[in-house]
């Protein structure tokens, strides 16, 4: 199975290309110069208006019909068949598709925001959720075969023309039903309906957690040629569409879960996402994701820092036992100053062997703060203006700001 899955998906993409450059040849014949000025101006006038998602999915739709007109009265395709005008149209619909992906491709923000809650959703599901949450039986529980099916749908987000994103939904599907096929003739049981073929659907979808699931799905929609969505195409299609809605609504009634359980199964995922969040930018990429501007505000470093204090007290404060902190202090913990770090008073004298671990614990965590302060700072780049040190003069109160060359120096010195 797994080798006829492979194969199909490689016969599916070999015509694709053929047709591709055949057209591309075709349209550097001379002849077809009327053709490639059409194509051209219509790009160019496409490009110029503001974003409608609705109405331009009409005006490419009238587009490809118009131009079909055109290429069967051409002489270029003078005795061509039905394939071969429908492997100039396909070969059409990937060029200029291609050329207008930027404009078309999540072109709304409710586009993306509706993208954004998709995925965060799935997030929140592959921490908890399980085959049996969906009724899906054990015979029908193959990785293997769920793990071509999710490979197949992640790669739609990297394709442009909407046939080749229809293929990769096809190849997917034709996974699960050949899954399906196999069970059922493995279990001697009738499969292969829609009842049996979305839940698998929904958890691959789950598992794989494609980019952009909503504005892929959306750009077909609304750019494929609707003469080829149909059939089995239309099928597997129409699948996902209901796969992506089930998945958008989904709460504890439409899964086989008590409903306390699967508030708490959720609760429970949002807070270790937030955790991640928190470590992901003091450390991975010093936090480049906050800030309006990508780089982070004054107020994201002073939260982020706070965060991360107060995470750190709370955790020397569990590993904390009898040593010079709690014989000095007992249970009060220093705050001014020592930002909850228990040694910051102790005498050398009064440390024990038992103190060493977490010395070593307070050490690490006092060089990973200023490691992750010193990265920060490094990508605020807004100027901020730097306060000059006082310089006191021995016992005296009074202290002087050192001499600068601004104008503003030199006019308080004459003002003295």
């Amino acid at each position: 199975m797994d080798t006829s899955s492979s194969s199909s998906s490689a016969s599916a993409a070999a015509p694709s290309a053929v047709t591709f450059y055949d057209f591309l040849d075709r349209m550097r014949n001379p002849a077809s110069l009327d053709l490639v000025r059409s194509i051209k101006s219509f790009i160019v006038s496409f490009s110029f208006n503001n974003a409608n998602p609705e109405n331009d999915g009409k005006r490419v739709q009238e587009f490809f019909t118009t131009m079909e007109s055109a290429i069967k009265d051409h002489p270029l395709w003078a005795n061509a068949t039905i394939e071969d005008i429908e492997s100039a149209m396909e070969g059409l619909e990937k060029y200029v598709m291609t050329k207008l992906f930027s404009r078309t491709f999540a072109s709304t923000s409710e586009d993306v925001k509706i993208d954004q809650e998709i995925s965060e959703k799935i997030c929140l599901l592959q921490t908890f959720l399980r085959p049996e949450h969906l009724d899906i039986p054990t015979f029908l529980q193959n990785e293997a075969s769920w793990l071509l099916a999710e490979k197949e749908l992640q790669k739609i987000n990297a394709l442009k023309a909407p046939r080749e994103k229809v293929l990769c939904i096809m190849n997917c599907c034709r996974i699960i039903n050949n899954l399906l096929l196999n069970a059922s003739i493995s279990e001697n049981v009738e499969l292969g309906g829609a009842d049996d073929f979305l839940p698998v659907l929904i958890y691959i979808i789950i598992k794989a957690n494609p980019p952009q699931l909503h504005s892929n799905i959306k750009f077909i929609q609304l750019y494929r040629r609707q003469a080829m969505l149909v059939s089995e195409a239309a099928y597997y299609f129409t699948n996902l569409v209901s796969a992506k809605t089930f998945i958008l609504d989904l709460n504890a009634k439409s899964l086989s879960m008590e409903e306390t359980e699967f508030e708490k199964s959720m609760q429970a995922a949002r807070l270790a996402n937030k955790v991640t969040l928190i470590e992901e930018s003091t450390t991975s990429n010093g936090i480049k994701t906050l800030g309006e501007r990508g780089y982070p505000e004054r107020h994201d470093v002073t939260r982020i820092e706070a965060s991360a204090m107060s995470n750190d007290r709370k955790s020397l404060e569990e590993q904390r036992g009898v040593g010079p902190s709690q014989r000095i202090y007992g249970n009060n913990t220093i705050t001014s100053g020592g930002y909850g770090y228990p040694f910051m008073e102790a005498e050398a004298s009064q440390l024990t062997t038992g103190d060493v671990e977490k010395l070593l614990s307070v050490y690490k965590d006092v060089v990973r703060k200023y490691t992750n302060l010193c990265r920060a700072v490094r990508h605020v780049s807004v100027p901020m203006t730097v306060t000059p040190i006082p310089h006191f003069e021995g016992n005296n109160s009074s202290f002087k700001q050192p001499a600068t060359k601004t104008s503003a120096s030199t006019d308080s010195k004459r003002e003295e």
